[in-house]
């Protein structure tokens, strides 16, 4: 544990943005934020596990929706600022009810939506959420 703490870079908050990737497919599904304690947690139950910036505390993918990440492969960049997070998604990993968090896309220089939600924000939590992590 100490060679990877030591290769990596966290920022002022102990943070460190971590991608999640689909391990079949290669989709980009989500970005968010580990600290020490969250890193260590995803590696020793290979459930992902980040920190919430918003709630101050852990945030376990999954915990409430149901929706939650198995760790395939844990990867750092080449500056050790950022971790890529090879994942077995179950269900969607957006909490708008999508797949993938990034639906929106700028095309012909317009702002467009190129993905539906696969199911609602009220299915998933009970109450409908416009914001997250």
């Amino acid at each position: 544990m100490k060679e990877l703490f030591d290769a990596l870079t966290f920022n002022e908050a102990g943070l460190i943005p971590a991608i999640a990737q689909d391990q079949k497919t290669g989709e980009v599904l989500m970005l968010a934020w580990m600290n020490r304690d969250s890193i260590k947690e995803t590696l020793a139950t290979g459930q992902v596990c980040y920190y919430s910036r918003s709630r101050q505390k852990f945030w376990r993918k999954g915990e409430t929706s149901g929706q939650t990440q198995k760790l395939v492969e844990f990867r750092i960049d080449c500056d050790g600022d950022a971790i890529l997070l090879l994942v077995d998604q179950t269900g969607v990993a957006c909490h708008t009810g999508r797949r993938s968090c990034f639906f929106r896309a700028v095309r012909g220089g317009q702002l467009v939506t190129i993905a539906a939600p696969e199911t609602s924000p009220e299915a998933l939590y009970g109450k409908n959420l416009t914001t997250d992590d």
